[in-house]
């Protein structure tokens, strides 16, 4: 199987919301809205789908609750990138669930929350080298 991503998608309770908070929040923008919600991200698709139709399609239980065992980064290419992110996405009401500090893998990281509980890392890793359009390049 090729090592690579094209999709990721999450499973929302209500898309509508989660859409707005990833235009009003983070600032993206979508490239389709219509049932299934894309943003273009650097090199695949996150994808917003209602839960339960994901749920069907993946024929599982759509039923669930507390930490989802995954999530989900954005790095940067310095603490003080992170920090000016961190103040940003404060400014904007969004849930910090834990502020920017050194991370005991030599990082400087920290997490917010989007409203259905999905966390996101936001993060430098010294180790990881990033192409000029934020790609992943290599990870020493």
């Amino acid at each position: 199987m090729d090592q690579r991503l094209t999709f990721i998608t999450l499973g929302a309770n209500d898309t509508s919301a989660l859409k707005q908070f990833y235009i009003e929040k983070f600032g993206w923008t979508p490239i389709k809205t219509d049932g299934i919600i894309f943003f273009k991200m650097n090199s695949f698709i996150l994808a917003l789908y209602p839960a339960d139709e994901l749920a069907k399609d993946a024929k599982v239980s759509a039923a669930g609750s507390g930490f989802k065992k995954f999530t989900l980064a954005i790095n940067y290419k310095s603490e003080s990138e992170v920090d000016e992110v961190f103040k940003l996405l404060k400014d904007k009401g969004v849930h910090i669930t834990k502020a920017p500090q050194k991370a005991s893998w030599g990082g400087y990281s920290g997490y917010v929350a989007d409203p259905e509980g999905n966390l996101w890392e936001i993060a430098f890793n010294p180790f990881l080298e990033m192409d000029g359009n934020g790609n992943v390049a290599d990870h020493q």
